[in-house]
């Protein structure tokens, strides 16, 4: 009998919950939800949950809590990531998640959540002798040097897209300045991955949900490509669109971005900051072939949960 495995990603940005079996290796999806919590927002490069961030937290994990008594499982794991890790107060929301809700939440190193991030793409996507992995979350992003057999690098940088936005972006459309100020942070931040890439190879970049998920949608309506395609597990970009969709993003204004149904509302702003980091990635690493998976964290956790049942 197939085992059925709730798994929490408790990101930055967003909450996620997956209730899922896995059948010969492959995840079989029986409800996905998530809330667009904006953990960080009013407090992430202060280290702290502001009020209302922590009430919506708390909130989304009572919500969670009522789906999963709908559908029982045999085995529960939350996972706290950058904004609670980071937080002074994080234990207390941890403490409190846990009276409300009777859920336990850990709290992962960025080390970890890269391992699970590569379980999870790894799932769903060809990753061939060697792929480069990228995770944009609020509060950091994961990077995975890897192919379909191994790990060769892992590592999560402080650099995520809220946090990015909070520091840098104070303009609207963002300005030149602050655009090349954020540049010149990812080269300084960033200058290790350059060495590890230029050892390892990477023939694609796969990017893991998110943010990548809405270039996806972008890039669909300006080529006109079916949207069935991101129905799918992976999506194919074409690089030369891509990269016309980042630097529409870069150029956009927030009413024109808030009024795009492609974008959604928790993304409105940070997508700025993630095209950015994108786009900087892309010319650093030199690699011609990108991809989209929807499968991320949560996926890996239940592939985690269901190998040890």
């Amino acid at each position: 009998m197939n085992k059925r495995v709730a798994a929490l990603d408790l990101g930055t940005n967003t909450f996620h919950l997956l209730i899922a079996e896995v059948n010969s290796g492959k995840i079989n999806k029986i409800i996905e939800e998530q809330r667009h919590v904006k953990l960080g927002e009013g407090g992430i490069n202060k280290g702290f949950i502001a009020e209302v961030a922590y009430k919506r937290g708390i909130d989304a994990l009572e919500y969670f809590k009522s789906v999963m008594d709908k559908f029982p499982v045999d085995a529960i794991k939350a996972s706290g990531t950058a904004a609670l890790r980071s937080a002074k107060n994080g234990v207390d929301f941890i403490e409190e998640a846990k009276k409300r809700t009777g859920i336990t939440i850990d709290i992962i190193e960025g080390d970890r959540e890269a391992g699970l991030i590569y379980k999870g793409v790894r799932a769903a996507t060809d990753l061939g002798a060697s792929s480069l992995i990228m995770d944009i979350g609020g509060g950091s992003v994961e990077f995975i040097f890897c192919s379909n057999k191994d790990i060769f690098w892992k590592k999560s940088y402080p650099i995520g897209a809220a946090k990015l936005m909070a520091a840098f972006h104070h303009s609207d459309p963002i300005s030149s300045s602050d655009s090349q100020t954020i540049w010149n942070h990812l080269a300084e931040q960033l200058a290790e991955l350059k060495d590890k890439a230029s050892q390892f190879k990477p023939l694609q970049l796969v990017g893991s949900a998110g943010a990548f998920e809405t270039f996806a949608a972008l890039e669909t309506e300006r080529s006109g490509k079916n949207l069935e395609l991101l129905n799918k597990e992976n999506y194919g970009f074409n690089v030369p669109e891509l990269k016309s969709v980042l630097e529409k993003i870069i150029k956009s204004t927030h009413q024109e971005r808030e009024q795009n149904q492609l974008i959604i509302p928790v993304r409105t702003d940070m997508i700025v900051v993630a095209s950015i980091l994108t786009g900087f990635i892309i010319e650093q690493m030199h690699i011609e072939k990108i991809s989209m998976s929807k499968f991320s964290l949560k996926e890996g956790l239940v592939m985690e949960l269901t190998e040890v049942l």
